[in-house]
């Protein structure tokens, strides 16, 4: 009795799920350590902040160059490389007492290192074996990243038992332990390395699906086109997307991110609550992304605008956290945050896929990674300077939403579906 083999890019996408993981372990739980280091140091809410905002921006600058690491070289070195200086960085953090030693270690180390082993690499990585499951791939990835979100909780157990420096060393070293190993034994770049296919399919259904490709009346010249960074970047859409990763995910992402602990705690909740609703927040994250993988048959733009304008909502729920007295309103803003946030991202580098695929696709995510991480630099260090100066959030609330309704316009302006339309991508 003859019995299929399990296609090995689930292997690829599984590691890929826990490179994700265990790198952003090492960021999203700057939440809990924030005000841990605030509280011992003394130091303002915005100075603090900018350590989180030096490793977004040194992330993202470093980006295309991780993505074209991947395009040139073995993923499987390139990848066990950054986990071990990402893994390093955040550990000597336990030996930091000034701000500067915070702002080298884990704002330039640890983040150069989670960008080799970052986004840009893995979905690149990720693309050569998935084409028509894109969004599902990406789905999956990203729920990685929200994975990451619920270890907010555990991180505050370790802090208050351990106190946030040996916390540091067990999340560094527990980083570095897992994915370098995994990387280097079992990542393989093409599915031609294993005498594979894409998706798994047979070499006869290649060929049959690369004639009806090529044959489909339906595709439009730019679905034809072979990109290069230099060519997406002569694009409307492109620097269209770039500011979409500029919004969501650099200004509602990371705001979200690193002070969302400290909405809740301002409000009269104790650490380990806050870290629960923040971990709820993780969960609800994780969901978003696999419901992301909808858009493969909806579209991205009729999945991604109604997210937005949901998600935006639900920032507004919190002008209204300002006590404990609503212990209905932190859950629920959470989950429906977390919800349809977490969407946001899948579609979003399915978009990208969508509509500059090619062998340079590696740089041209690291772009926008980039664009992410000019707005991840700013968005932390600003909310928390208008913190300082006004005693209150709320102006951060505002520039949340403001940036939600300008994603949505924006990706309605791309129109990824008019250009590349998904049902030729499956």
């Amino acid at each position: 009795m003859h019995t299929r083999k399990v296609f090995y890019g689930w292997v690829i996408l599984a590691i890929g799920f826990a490179t994700v993981v265990g790198g952003y372990i090492c960021r999203n739980t700057f939440s809990v350590f924030y005000p841990a280091i605030v509280d011992e140091f003394g130091w303002g809410r915005g100075n603090t902040a900018l350590i989180f905002s030096i490793n977004v921006l040194v992330y993202g600058l470093f980006a295309p160059v991780a993505g074209g690491l991947i395009d040139r070289f073995r993923p499987r070195y390139v990848l066990s490389a950054g986990a071990i200086i990402m893994g390093t960085g955040v550990a000597l953090c336990s030996l930091a007492t000034e701000k500067w030693q915070f702002y080298l270690l884990y704002g330039v180390v640890a983040s150069i290192g989670l960008s080799i082993a970052g986004w840009a690499p893995i979905t690149a990585l990720v693309g050569n074996w998935f084409v028509r499951r894109r969004a599902l791939s990406l789905g999956i990835l990203g729920a990685g990243f929200g994975a990451s979100l619920v270890f907010a909780f555990v991180a505050q157990y370790l802090i208050t038992n351990l106190g946030w420096r040996s916390a540091y060393v067990l999340i560094g070293v527990f980083a570095a332990a897992i994915i370098a190993p995994l990387t280097l034994l079992f990542v393989r770049k093409h599915p031609r390395d294993k005498g594979l296919f894409p998706d798994g399919v047979t070499a006869e259904q290649s060929v049959d699906l690369s004639a009806a490709h090529e044959a489909d009346t339906q595709r439009t010249p730019w679905d034809r086109t072979e990109w290069t960074l230099r060519g997406a970047a002569r694009t409307r859409q492109f620097w269209l997307l770039f500011f979409i990763a500029f919004t969501i995910m650099g200004i509602v992402e990371q705001i979200a991110i690193a002070h969302q602990v400290y909405f809740y705690r301002d409000a009269g909740y104790t650490p380990f609550a806050a870290a629960g609703f923040y971990s709820a927040f993780g969960v609800s994250f994780i969901l978003g992304n696999l419901a992301g993988s909808l858009s493969d048959r909806v579209g991205r733009e009729r999945m991604f605008i109604p997210a937005c304008l949901i998600c935006a909502a639900a920032a507004s729920l919190l002008f209204f956290l300002d006590s404990a007295t609503r212990p209905w309103l932190p859950p629920v803003f959470a989950v429906v945050f977390g919800l349809s946030l977490g969407s946001g991202p899948c579609v979003f580098y399915a978009a990208v896929a969508d509509l500059f695929h090619g062998a340079n696709y590696g740089k041209i995510v690291g772009m926008m990674v980039l664009g992410f991480s000019l707005g991840g630099t700013l968005s932390p260090w600003l909310a928390g300077y208008l913190y300082d100066t006004t005693g209150s959030y709320d102006s951060a609330f505002v520039l949340l939403i403001a940036a939600l309704l300008a994603s949505a316009l924006m990706m309605r302006l791309v129109a990824p579906g008019k250009l590349s339309p998904v049902a030729l991508t499956r």
